[in-house]
């Protein structure tokens, strides 16, 4: 499901180039959120959500609406390059936890290592379909937690997914 170009890239450029996918992309962008660091591997991804005027609420707090964006696509991009072009990767639910207003800039890590992949390598064997939930954390940079969001994901062996669905992939 990723694309074929970035598989050519070398690791340095295709974690370059997904940094700049995200930050540059319309509805990424829109949430007031860029992605700082993208690791060779693309398994450690890390946005920064500024307190200034395009994400301030009218309280003077950060916008909910910038919390919750700004955690979208991250696993499932994550999950596309570690597992491969023979598996489909969806966002499926997800749901938001407000601890403590964000009056500063804060930062949420998305990390992927290889004992889950392997994980969802083995239950994709078993029962070629599965969901999974991420929790994410919106921090400050003392490490205080404001927001909590879990993004539950879909994820099943493409092949698997065709013959259930007649054929198609959309």
């Amino acid at each position: 499901m990723k694309p074929a170009w970035l598989a050519k890239l070398s690791p340095a450029w295709r974690a370059r180039m997904v940094r700049l996918g995200f930050n540059l992309h319309p509805a990424f962008r829109g949430t007031g959120g860029r992605v700082v660091h993208v690791a060779r591997d693309l398994r450690h991804i890390r946005v920064r959500l500024p307190l200034n005027w395009k994400t301030r609420n009218i309280v003077g707090s950060l916008y909910g609406g910038s919390l919750f964006a700004i955690t979208d696509g991250a696993h499932p991009m994550m999950l596309m390059a570690a597992l491969g072009n023979g598996v489909i990767v969806w966002d499926k639910a997800a749901s938001i936890r407000y601890r403590k207003p964000g009056y500063t800039t804060l930062y949420a890590d998305f990390v992927l290592d290889d004992a889950e992949v392997e994980e969802i390598r083995r239950l994709l064997d078993e029962n070629h379909e599965l969901d999974r939930t991420y929790t994410v954390e919106l921090k400050d940079k003392h490490g205080t937690v404001h927001t909590v969001v879990e993004r539950t994901v879909y994820i099943a062996d493409k092949n698997y997914y065709r013959t259930k669905n007649g054929g198609g992939d959309n």
